[in-house]
């Protein structure tokens, strides 16, 4: 509920500017002639639809009323468009260069405030004549201009807003780190899928908050909303490969590439906005529908994971504009990072038990107890044909094919082996009961073993090795 009571609070501090087109006003678009002081309008006719100034030069005016209030004011135009503004026949400023073409238009910012004198203002009936265009969009919009509006001047503050986005992202990528570093350790697939989804949720938040920390250029605003998009349809597409992994894994298959094609369709809803909730809607009904057959089949933690998501669910049904712009990096940050601390007590849990079982194994000396990611196994010493070195790891090369990473160094182990084993070569130990000759190739040997490849031999390393075979040939 808290977080609730936060976001509305937070909304209401948003510009309003941000929250309506056109605040009432009856925009006309007109034809231009220069004139002496301001250009002259003429066959003027009302706007239907949207404001759209992409790929034209567009003139526009409207009637407006001084704000009531003794605070100053200012036209704000917030879109993806130059323009320059006049009022009552004063100009008020420019915001890069409207023009004709792409070649005589310079792009401008897309968020632009041009205060208005109190001087300029009329009783009554101000004129507001704008001037825009926009031939340096990335991606065609369907609303390319956001707001046009006049209100108090400077716009309200919105630091609390990004103070809010920066805690979550900040928590979103110290639990990116935090998987990271347990994927590096376990190489499990699901700690690589949280890290991926923190990581994601994350960025879309540094990007969600760019507006208010930038005056960056209006072509600007259509790579960060395709860049919304991409991130949150990998965080969905990355939800629910985890949550299959986890509780339905013979699914996973079927269900990663029927999320990544429904996330794929949202590219062709109208507007980048909706594009982003119903990526994000798509993967949260997928993970909820698995974990409610989890729940059925009364898998262990299925039950949180389904009440989180209805719940993460709901709030994007009854307010989608919060969840763009604030509540999913909240919930994102709440599924990831109690994941996170879980992930961190079943890791230390899982070293006691390691330790434990090494702890056993100590009194066996006919075994080599082996750590590895799927956990500890005892070899037997004789089913051992070599060990070769491979950085912090070593692989045993057994008797039946098989091979297993040890999380051991190879100079550790020349140390712990018993009589029999013998160091040929600086990353190999063999087993010298398997060897079943010895052969000299260009200045160098090979060990010929019994099973499997040859061994090489380090040149400074031959004298030992023949004379531990001549000694074992004799015994």
């Amino acid at each position: 509920m808290w977080r609730i009571l936060l976001i509305a609070i937070l909304f209401s501090t948003l510009p309003a500017t941000l929250r309506a087109q056109d605040r009432g006003y009856d925009w006309q678009a007109c034809q231009a002639e220069p004139g002496a002081a301001t250009p002259v309008l003429h066959d003027c006719r009302p706007v239907q639809g949207v404001i759209n100034p992409q790929g034209r030069e567009l003139w526009l005016r409207a009637v407006v009323q001084r704000p009531t209030g003794d605070e100053p004011a200012a036209l704000y135009v917030v879109g993806a468009a130059s323009s320059e503004a006049w009022l009552n026949g004063h100009k008020l400023g420019v915001n890069g260069r409207p023009g004709r073409s792409a070649a005589t238009e310079k792009a401008g910012r897309y968020e632009a405030a041009f205060p208005i004198p109190e001087r300029m203002w009329r009783p009554v009936d101000n004129l507001i004549v704008i001037h825009m265009s926009s031939f340096h969009g990335v991606v065609r919009l369907d609303s390319p201009v956001a707001g046009i509006a006049v209100a108090p001047y400077p716009w309200p503050s919105r630091t609390v807003l990004v103070a809010i986005a920066f805690i979550a992202a900040g928590a979103l990528f110290a639990a990116a780190f935090g998987f990271a570093v347990i994927y590096g350790l376990r190489r499990t697939g699901s700690s690589l899928a949280l890290a991926a989804m923190a990581g994601a949720a994350g960025l879309q938040a540094i990007l969600e908050s760019l507006r208010a920390l930038l005056p960056y250029a209006y072509p600007v605003h259509g790579l960060r909303l395709v860049g919304i998009w991409v991130l949150s349809a990998a965080f969905a597409i990355l939800l629910v490969s985890y949550v299959a992994s986890r509780f339905w894994p013979k699914a996973r298959g079927r269900l990663a590439p029927a999320a990544m094609a429904a996330v794929a369709a949202t590219s062709l809803a109208p507007g980048f906005d909706l594009k982003t909730i119903l990526a994000l809607m798509v993967g949260l009904a997928l993970s909820a529908a698995v974990a409610a057959v989890a729940v059925r089949r009364r898998l262990p933690g299925a039950r949180p994971i389904l009440a989180y998501l209805v719940f993460f669910i709901g709030v994007g049904l009854l307010f989608p504009a919060w969840l763009v712009d604030l509540s999913y990096f909240l919930f994102a940050a709440g599924l990831v990072l109690p994941l996170l601390m879980a992930e961190v007590v079943r890791l230390g849990r899982d070293d006691q038990e390691r330790e434990a079982a090494l702890t056993r194994a100590a009194a066996r000396p006919n075994c080599l107890t082996v750590a590895s990611a799927r956990g500890v196994e005892r070899v037997p010493l004789g089913d051992i044909l070599a060990v070769v070195g491979a950085d912090d790891y070593v692989e045993l090369r057994l008797t039946n094919g098989r091979r297993l990473l040890h999380a051991a160094r190879l100079d550790r182990l020349e140390a712990d082996l018993p009589v029999g084993f013998l160091r040929v070569h600086r990353s190999v130990i063999a087993n010298l009961a398997y060897v079943r000759g010895f052969e000299r190739d260009a200045g160098r040997g090979r060990l010929l073993m019994q099973e499997g490849a040859p061994l090489p031999i380090s040149r400074n390393r031959l004298a030992r090795v023949r004379d531990a075979l001549d000694e074992a040939s004799r015994v």
